[in-house]
């Protein structure tokens, strides 16, 4: 049956006193894990990623694309859920919805709600409570009026996987309903039975700061045992002359002169792609950018940039880390730390905690030193499959 998901991520993070959705987690962020599950099966035609007014203005373009549509966020979870709704192509059978705060999310655990949906109309993902529950009277007392047997209850998690039909009866039929903490309750509202699929505890939803430092554990576990990490050393050296922009790191810096070259002479961007491209054993960036092409002239390096991510993606690396080092007389380059390590962060998708740029003078010694060139040394951590 054609597949499709629908990832909800358009919550304020209350509890973690910021969202949550974009916060670093092991090399990628909360809700990026959630998404690359999705779209790395072959099965889910269709994903839509629903994310919040802020986080839609700033994530929404980079996100999108292939089988991943961005929307934005309605003013509650079931507001969203619609608004995902909506989005999906009019042939889908199935509709997996998922929070995007669980990012330890399985295939497995993804498939096993796909066919349980496709018997018997809806499944949700839940595990066995695993501690005694008690019922507690509604008083300032909190007094324990009743203790339930714990074999009948189970924790639902997400994906919940409906056909669509059941879906849209659900939504349409309980327009109003704002308060749902999921949607299953409408689906049971309406008359349907719902499966449980037995799912993991490890399937948790990221609500606190504690939670960020398990997640981090349970993935860097999961993708360690499936990848290996490689290391890649770039190195780049440009003339510096008059007459030219000084463009470092992706930044305009002002200065007298600037890097000789056939692009726009950015010495950090080009260590930095040769250092990812070396630890993939994918060459170096003078093989698709030819100095002697003239249709690169001028070219901003942040297009190289771009180019070593899309090679990075097809491979199925991911880059973990940067570590660039400039090597410069002139200008003073410490006053420009942190705007140049933010733009580093940014072109290569990175979080800051993850990129270390520094600069060195080389005591007048050679053309550095007499302010003749800048160089750039860098290291790339990268995990390759």
């Amino acid at each position: 049956m054609r597949a499709a998901a629908i990832i909800v991520s358009g919550g304020s993070g209350s509890r973690m006193g910021r969202p949550k959705q974009f916060l670093p987690l092991a090399g990628l962020t909360v809700a990026e894990w959630s998404l690359r599950c999705f779209v790395d099966m072959a099965e889910v035609e269709s994903v839509v990623l629903v994310l919040g007014e802020d986080s839609f203005r700033e994530h929404g373009a980079r996100l999108s694309g292939g089988k991943v549509k961005v929307v934005a966020a309605g003013p509650t979870r079931m507001g969203s859920v619609r608004a995902g709704f909506a989005a999906l192509p009019d042939n889908v059978e199935i509709v997996a919805v998922h929070d995007g705060a669980r990012s330890m999310i399985t295939p497995e655990i993804v498939r096993a709600t796909f066919a349980e949906a496709a018997k018997s109309g809806a499944a949700v993902a839940a595990v066995p409570v695993k501690d005694t529950l008690k019922i507690v009277e509604r008083s300032e007392t909190r007094l324990v009026s009743e203790t339930p047997e714990r074999a009948r209850f189970w924790a639902a998690q997400t994906p919940q996987t409906y056909r669509y039909s059941i879906l849209k009866e659900a939504l349409e039929k309980f327009a109003g309903e704002a308060d749902a903490t999921d949607e299953s309750q409408l689906v049971e509202r309406c008359g349907h039975k719902v499966a449980v699929v037995e799912s993991s505890y490890e399937n948790f939803k990221i609500t606190t700061p504690e939670d960020i430092t398990m997640a981090t554990a349970i993935i860097e576990a999961r993708e360690g045992g499936r990848r290996e990490s490689r290391a890649g050393f770039g190195y780049d050296i440009h003339r510096l002359v008059e007459g030219r922009e000084l463009w470092l790191a992706g930044v305009k810096l002002p200065h007298t002169k600037g890097l000789l070259g056939h692009s726009d002479g950015d010495a950090v961007l080009h260590a930095c792609c040769d250092a990812v491209l070396g630890a993939l054993g994918l060459g170096e960036i003078g093989i698709a950018f030819p100095p002697t092409d003239p249709k690169f002239k001028g070219l901003e390096s942040k297009a190289i940039v771009a180019h070593v991510l899309a090679k990075t993606a097809a491979f199925g690396g991911e880059i973990v880390h940067l570590d660039a080092t400039l090597i410069a007389e002139e200008p003073k380059l410490k006053p420009h730390y942190e705007k140049l390590k933010a733009s580093l962060s940014a072109l290569f998708q990175l979080p800051e905690s993850r990129v270390s740029l520094k600069a060195k003078s080389n005591e007048g010694l050679d053309a550095i030193g007499r302010g003749e060139a800048i160089a750039c040394h860098a290291v790339a951590t990268v995990l390759a499959p």
